[in-house]
């Protein structure tokens, strides 16, 4: 048996989207600066392999059972059940070993960690099952994806021991960011379809969108991106506003790249290959990791009001 078509259903090059980990990660130390040793890097290292394998698991599924609509799209009509490279039977098999062995892994690591392993399998039968099947209601579609963002940040935030939950301010703020970059994602898959009908054969969810509603979704998710990120920044790290600049312009070139006829952003495994955006993200991404753990004795001060309330 050819096992080619096998790894590419485990799609190991979407592995990369687990580097959402790293903040929950950095954030974790923020909080506790003690948790930087080599014991919690072992810790570290397997949480990401039981992502990686339980992602994978999901993707298996989605392309099971989404192999009759793949035909319908320009580009994902080759993947290997779509095309009939790979068996369903043996596709099936694979998703529950995937999921035993990824789900195992994250209940060895703690229990924490295990339940949010757990999540983001449950997660992945929530968006691709019938008769729930959230992929196919708008809005919910990218609402219900975009949530395995903050998912991963509870895996990297538990894979260095912590057990209590991180802020909700900001994993509210990571799950609208990973709604922006959804919904994107989805304007630029609607675009390079360019023929309604055609859309929603391939994904049920675009019998109800237009370019106006996605663009509509677009500047809500990053509005509230925006104003749940200032609540973690204003209470736990003012010195992250210095980024805000970057973060924004950021933003707005990944929009411009969604704006592209073919635009990169409808393959996320892919975007490495745009130097610009990589780029800009690993320079968002450094200043904040270093404005996370830099204090600017006074600066807090700038932001104060110039009269108190009642004052």
């Amino acid at each position: 048996m050819n096992i080619r078509p096998y790894v590419q259903l485990a799609r190991p090059s979407h592995w990369l989207k687990n580097a959402f980990m790293v903040p929950g990660i950095l954030i974790a130390v923020f909080f506790r600066p003690g948790l930087l040793s080599f014991d919690t890097v072992g810790g570290v290292l397997l949480g990401l392999v039981s992502a990686c394998l339980t992602a994978s698991s999901n993707y298996v599924l989605n392309e099971i059972l989404d192999a009759e609509r793949d035909r319908h799209h320009p580009d994902k009509g080759s993947r290997p059940l779509a095309s009939g490279e790979a068996r369903k039977s043996v596709a099936y098999v694979l998703w529950l070993v995937l999921a035993l062995a990824g789900v195992g892994l994250g209940f060895l690591l703690n229990v924490p960690f295990g339940l949010a392993c757990l999540a983001l399998w449950g997660m992945g039968l929530l968006y691709n099952v019938p008769p729930i099947r959230l992929k196919d209601q708008p809005y919910l579609d990218v609402l219900s994806e975009a949530v395995n963002n903050p998912i991963r940040l509870a895996m990297g935030w538990y894979s260095t021991g912590l057990g209590k939950a991180p802020p909700l301010s900001v994993a509210v703020a990571y799950w609208m960011f990973g709604c922006y970059l959804m919904a994107v994602k989805r304007f630029a898959e609607y675009r390079r379809i360019a023929h309604p009908e055609t859309a929603a054969r391939y994904r049920s969810s675009f019998a109800f969108y237009t370019d106006e509603r996605l663009l509509e979704s677009i500047m809500f998710y990053a509005a509230s991106f925006a104003m749940t990120s200032a609540i973690f920044m204003t209470r736990y790290c003012i010195e992250l506003v210095l980024a805000v600049p970057l973060v924004a312009f950021s933003m707005a070139y990944y929009l411009h790249l969604g704006f592209k006829p073919d635009s990169p952003v409808q393959h996320p495994e892919r975007l490495f290959h745009q130097k610009k955006l990589m780029a800009l993200v690993m320079g968002t991404f450094v200043l904040c990791a270093l404005l996370l753990f830099l204090d600017l004795p006074g600066f807090r001060g700038l932001f104060d009001p110039w009269i108190t309330r009642g004052g």
